[in-house]
């Protein structure tokens, strides 16, 4: 699988953004990666060097509206452990 669709879009939220303070970033990633994937994806991408990948499976949510149930998407999620003093510009920014 190519590196430039592993990494869908890094997710940024209250929670990601704490955990940036431990040089951790958060990225929607393939339904089909694997860590070793990510990690290799994340270097590639920004440079940087990845001590760990944890991945997520994020199921998608029941809604109502009216009589009809609606199903949101899922998806799969990385949180990104970088070396001390790495970072990525793409979420300083944001």
């Amino acid at each position: 699988m190519p590196n430039f669709s592993i990494l869908r879009k890094p997710i940024v939220t209250e929670k990601s953004s704490l955990l940036q303070e431990q040089s951790k970033y958060v990225f929607e990633v393939s339904m089909t990666a694997n860590k070793a994937q990510v990690k290799g994806a994340v270097q590639d991408a920004f440079g940087v060097n990845v001590i760990g990948v944890n991945i997520i499976k994020v199921h998608g949510k029941r809604k109502r509206y009216g009589p009809r149930q609606v199903k949101s998407r899922k998806y799969k999620k990385a949180i990104v452990t970088l070396i001390q003093g790495d970072k990525i510009e793409l979420f300083e920014g944001a």
